[in-house]
């Protein structure tokens, strides 16, 4: 045995590798002996939470992962599948980058996103869009931690530009949220969706002994090493040690690999299963397929194309060299392999076949690196059941004094102030950095309450789809169940606000070490409240990424369960946007007047008040809101449609009177009984903002009535202000002050 394998294994290097004396007992167990050094990180990076999800498995299993629609299941490959009819499909995920993003974050944005479109593209589908859901500390004021976030944001949002815009994926919408829970540890969440026939849906499995394995696309580094195992500790003041473990991409391979495998799965024959080479690289590659084929996998590293000389087995086996994949070739026809690959000038290398004996044995020439059985590493991972306790502090969270919400002396500066904070302001400087034109599939733009883009199913027809990422992680803090069951019902209510029925979801979880039994109870209920909003919604959840661990010195994040949901529009004049168009059109308030502003963005960013209750939700009237929406938008009677959520009706009306070619103003008449800043500013959900023509509004109001969905006209479209009057209140802001306060918040701060 070599040097390169013969370390001496000690209590401190096992800790090290993130493996408890428990688990290594384990590990002997399986082995019948000590592991070598290779063995050791193989087990570490493949029992690692983001590849295992030893802590979270039991709790995944709540979710509804079928369908009649589901073709493929959350679990059994790299994305879930969807049937959209006349043989379609589309593939979809969302992903976490959160640990590298905070060491490095061009480079860790920017694998993120070639890390989830490979997740795509390796299921057959050609990936059409993506999406982003970010977080990070406030970027406000002059203090080295503002300067921090600032720095933070603009590398993610660079990396995601640089990525996206390269390969030639269109990055059209997203969120992002500011709060000081994430200092020192943003959040990156990417969602890709890609399309395909039914026929071309590709597996990850290794069969048929004797079957030749392929490792195509870019040479391996010593980048990224134990990515896997960083992503699955806390960060520290330490973590900038970690920069090997944040993956160096280069889009210009990805969309070479893209290509080419795509130009393969057209010989159907020569394809026995494929997998990239995303979280543990080569480990979790080799060991996946196997274990899925009930079968074994034999490799030669020598054989492995390497660009940095004298690279160990741990170094090869561990690194996370982006732009990778393994092939599982049909024998005989290895040939057809190497002539794409070679056309697309892409490295290709036969390193190994499969075997019968259900082990993953990696060779470095003539001496043997590790020999493990493959189904230990990537199915039977330890599972852990983690204590679960309310947090102490959870009634104080919740508690709420509203006569501390006074009204303001000022409405017209204070709708300017709120309008203007981060969380709340146009998110345009970030999306004009991403070409969200490219393929001109882009029907809705950035900054709607879903994105929607076309396709050509190439028989002279388009499908049409809506997508949207949400969540309000103030109210999963206040009431992890609640807070997560409106996170569902919000990205539904922007898919229907869209024209577009709901017909799936993926989630990444991101919360701290679920080692606190608090943190664990927070996962816990927000399962809980994903997987009823899934089941009422009729949405299966196709996959996703559970990310924990997020914390800094300082504590944990707030608990962040992103929700991705995909809709299908069924044809393209349903297509519905969030901007006002037609002046003298009617506007509706659709819903009531609402009164709950405990967590809203006015009693956190005006009154400083950060507890409280999230807003109820009745997920029969959320229902029925769809479903009227839907019915009006398809009776050609709606010409905007927008959700209220965030900021409350006063962050509504100023959205929407930007989005079009040319802004567009309006007024609006609110009953003087009424007290304003509680109309004007809460968060009561099941409520949108309707576009009509004026003289339908009473029949749309009507027709509203017949869902049981209350509706009343609260404006008019047009001018070139938007104007409140309540009683003798009359407050007007120019279109002008509007889009310096909202549209160029953030670009004024990062400037």
């Amino acid at each position: 045995m070599s040097a390169a394998t013969s370390k001496k294994i000690t209590p401190e290097l096992i800790a090290q590798h993130g493996i408890t004396p428990e688990e290594y007992e384990r590990i002997k167990e399986i082995l019948g002996r000590e592991p070598n050094i290779t063995e050791l990180g193989i087990f570490s990076v493949m029992w690692s939470e983001h590849c295992s999800y030893k802590n979270s498995r039991p709790e995944l299993k709540k979710f509804p992962v079928t369908g009649p629609n589901v073709l493929v299941k959350a679990g059994e490959e790299n994305a879930g599948v969807i049937d959209i009819g006349d043989g379609w499909a589309i593939a979809f995920k969302m992903e976490s980058h959160n640990h590298p993003s905070a060491v490095e974050p061009f480079q860790g944005a920017a694998t993120g996103v070639g890390g989830i479109l490979r997740d795509i593209f390796t299921m057959g589908a050609r990936p059409i869009f993506s999406l982003n859901s970010l977080r990070f500390g406030d970027i406000r004021g002059d203090s080295e931690q503002a300067k921090t976030n600032r720095r933070l944001l603009g590398g993610v949002v660079a990396g995601i530009a640089h990525y996206g815009n390269c390969i030639g994926v269109p990055t059209v919408g997203g969120e992002i949220y500011f709060d000081n829970s994430y200092n020192g540890n943003p959040l990156v969440n990417v969602f890709s969706l890609g399309i395909l026939r039914h026929e071309d849906i590709r597996r990850g499995a290794a069969t048929g002994v004797g079957n030749p394995v392929f490792y195509v696309g870019n040479r391996t580094g010593r980048d990224g090493l134990a990515g896997a195992a960083f992503a699955s500790r806390d960060l520290t003041e330490d973590s900038k040690a970690d920069r090997p473990a944040v993956q160096v991409g280069d889009p210009f391979i990805e969309k070479l690999l893209l290509e080419a495998c795509l130009e393969l799965y057209k010989h159907p024959e020569a394809v026995v299963g494929i997998q990239d080479m995303g979280a543990a690289g080569l480990t979790c590659s080799t060991c996946e397929t196997a274990s899925r084929g009930n079968s074994g996998i034999e490799i030669d590293l020598k054989k492995v194309p390497q660009r940095e000389p004298g690279m160990t087995p741990y170094e090869t086996m561990l690194s996370e060299s982006q732009e990778r994949m393994l092939i599982i070739v049909h024998k005989g026809h290895e040939q057809t392999v190497l002539d794409i690959f070679r056309k697309w000038d892409l490295p290709v290398a036969e390193i190994g076949y499969v075997t019968d004996d259900a082990l993953m044995r990696v060779k470095n020439g003539n001496e043997v690196a590790a020999e493990i059985p493959a189904r230990k590493l990537a199915d039977e991972a330890p599972i852990y059941h983690r204590e679960a306790r309310e947090p102490a502090d959870l009634l104080e969270r919740r508690q709420f004094d509203f006569s501390k919400i006074t009204e303001p002396d000022d409405y017209a500066a204070t709708v300017l102030e709120l309008a203007s904070s981060p969380s709340l302001a146009s998110k345009r400087w970030v999306y004009r950095q991403y070409d969200h034109m490219v393929r001109v599939g882009t029907v809705v733009n950035p900054g709607s309450d879903a994105a929607v883009i076309r396709f050509d199913t190439g028989d002279g027809k388009w499908k049409y789809l809506a997508a949207s990422v949400d969540c309000n992680a103030k109210y999963v803090a206040a009431d992890p169940y609640r807070g997560s069951l409106i996170a569902v019902a919000e990205c539904a209510r922007n898919i229907a606000m869209s024209g577009g029925v709901p017909l799936a979801l993926t989630d990444n979880l991101n919360f701290g070490n679920p080692h606190d039994p608090e943190i664990f109870w927070e996962l816990q209920q927000s399962v809980n409240g994903l997987a009823d909003g899934c089941r009422f919604f009729n949405t299966p959840v196709t996959g996703g990424n559970v990310s924990l661990y997020n914390q800094n010195p300082a504590g944990a994040i707030d608990p962040t369960p992103t929700v991705g949901m995909v809709g299908l529009i069924a044809e393209e004049k349903h297509i519905t946007s969030s901007h006002f168009k037609k002046p003298g059109d009617a506007i509706l308030l659709v819903g009531d007047w609402g009164w709950e502003v405990a967590l809203s963005a006015y009693a956190r960013e005006i009154h400083g008040v950060l507890t409280g209750e999230p807003p109820q939700l009745d997920l029969s009237r959320e229902k029925r809101l769809h479903d009227a929406v839907r019915s009006l938008i398809r009776l050609g009677e709606v010409h905007s449609a927008h959700d209220l959520s965030e900021g409350g009706l006063a962050v509504a009306l100023v959205e929407s009177c930007f989005g079009g070619k040319v802004p567009v103003g309006a007024s609006i008449d609110i009953p003087a009984d009424l007290r304003l800043d509680v109309a004007l500013f809460n968060e009561s959900q099941s409520r949108a903002l309707l576009t009509t023509r004026g003289e339908n509004a009473t029949a749309v109001i009507e027709l509203l009535a017949r869902f049981n969905v209350p509706a009343l006209r609260i404006g008019t479209v047009g001018g070139n202000e938007l104007t409140i009057t309540s009683g003798s209140k009359k407050i007007s802001w120019s279109l002008d002050q509007l889009d310096k306060a909202w549209g160029l918040a953030i670009e004024t701060l990062m400037e």
